[in-house]
């Protein structure tokens, strides 16, 4: 089959929204008129395991603008927008794999469609295409010049193959550059996921407790918009400098049980695993509702938690009531995927905007690139990520200084001292 969604019926309601997050996504529409000139990825087959959305179907129409065969799977179970799905096949042709809700070998099973493809280039965000690759379909390396990753999690799964030598072809890490992790996780993953929690729960986040697990930059960003919801924002972190940060940005930290038995709302962003285990769930106070914003629904050790609970039962859409032996209630959100994609609609098109510009570039990038790049994971060129950064200000209305030549050269120069 050409493609795997819910209902084409959905087409024209998808097109719309799309149409909509286009409006705000300037940088990439530049991009995807240029593309539409140059053709600079032509015949190259594309296989990207992202979160289908509106956002991301600008992304699709940008590679397909500029030559692309492009195939697309999702990278969540629950992050799928079914609408938009529809509307990539019906609407703009891009062979789409993608139902919100699909179970596990489903997931897999899309996974497996895009990677028939043929790629020359995987796109992916979290890894799992590039994982189920190497460990299932070694035979598909033979054709794939390269790839692209979107996510902290996808890097550092990535750079731990690279660390193993199992890496076998080139990627850049789109993750890393500057104007995608400064803006797309610290006030994208800010407002998207606070979005998730009082979508599903309707809860009044002023004058409550929330606990913030992870202070990178998207724990930056949900304690910042926490605080100015007027939440008392608690902080956990393992790393020092981390939580210093912490501190100083204003926030309380400690460790994670002491936190539970305070916190009303839980996030966990930290790609790592059972970050939220059978020890916070024992000292979490009635009520506590817990949620994830981290790639993978590890975050959040759910086998024990539902060892642990007596009963369950969905008392709103992805909300689910965890009775505990001693009769408190926990709730979780999403199965503990992730809370701003399955219960909202996932970062903003501002935002994501400059992401999926580093996207489109870095594939162009490793088309022109490939042959002299060796397996291994890549930081996004500067001068892709300045140019973004640059018509992104232009964009918005915003000009700024030029240094003359006189500045350029007092900076380069060590014999100028003090006069």
């Amino acid at each position: 089959m050409d493609h795997h969604v819910k209902d084409l019926g959905l087409a024209a309601a998808g097109k719309a929204r799309i149409e909509w997050a286009d409006r705000d996504m300037p940088v990439l529409a530049s991009i995807r008129e240029r593309f539409a000139e140059e053709r600079p990825l032509d015949g190259v087959r594309v296989s990207a395991c992202l979160h289908v959305t509106t956002e991301t179907a600008n992304l699709m129409r940008t590679l397909a603008a500029g030559g692309a065969e492009v195939v697309l799977c999702a990278s969540n179970p629950l992050s799928t927008q079914d609408d938009v799905a529809a509307a990539l096949v019906a609407e703009y042709g891009v062979r789409t794999y993608a139902i919100k809700g699909e179970d596990t070998d489903t997931y897999y099973e899309h996974i497996d469609a895009a990677i028939a493809h043929r790629p020359h280039i995987t796109m992916d965000d979290g890894a799992d295409v590039v994982g189920r690759i190497h460990a299932d379909f070694p035979e598909a390396l033979d054709e794939i010049i390269g790839g692209t990753e979107e996510t902290t999690t996808g890097v550092i799964r990535l750079a731990a193959m690279a660390e193993d030598g199992a890496l076998k072809y080139p990627i850049v890490a789109v993750n890393e550059a500057k104007t995608k992790h400064l803006f797309d996780n610290r006030y994208g993953t800010g407002q998207s996921t606070l979005d998730g929690i009082i979508r599903a729960t309707n809860r009044l986040l002023a004058g409550r407790t929330l606990v913030v697990s992870g202070y990178g930059w998207c724990g930056k960003g949900i304690a910042m918009r926490g605080a100015g919801m007027g939440a008392n924002v608690i902080v956990c972190e393992v790393d020092p400098l981390k939580a210093l940060e912490a501190v100083m940005d204003g926030f309380r930290v400690m460790p994670a049980v002491k936190a539970a038995a305070e916190c009303d709302v839980w996030v966990t962003v930290t790609g790592d695993i059972n970050v939220i285990d059978e020890a916070m769930f024992a000292a979490m106070k009635d009520g506590a509702i817990i949620c994830n914003s981290g790639h993978f629904n590890a975050e959040i050790n759910i086998p024990k938690l539902r060892e642990m609970a007596t009963s369950v039962r969905e008392v709103r859409p992805l909300v689910e009531e965890m009775t505990m032996a001693d009769g408190k209630l926990i709730y979780l959100l999403a199965d503990g995927r992730l809370v701003n994609l399955a219960c909202a609609e996932g970062h903003p098109a501002n935002v994501m905007d400059m992401s999926f510009a580093n996207q489109a570039l870095c594939a162009e990038f490793m088309v022109a690139n490939a042959a002299d790049l060796e397996p291994g994971v890549y930081d996004v060129p500067e001068e892709i990520d300045a140019s973004i950064a640059a018509v992104k200000l232009a964009t918005m209305g915003i000009e700024i200084d030029e240094l003359t030549e006189e500045q350029v050269a007092y900076l380069c120069s060590w014999q100028e001292g003090t006069v």
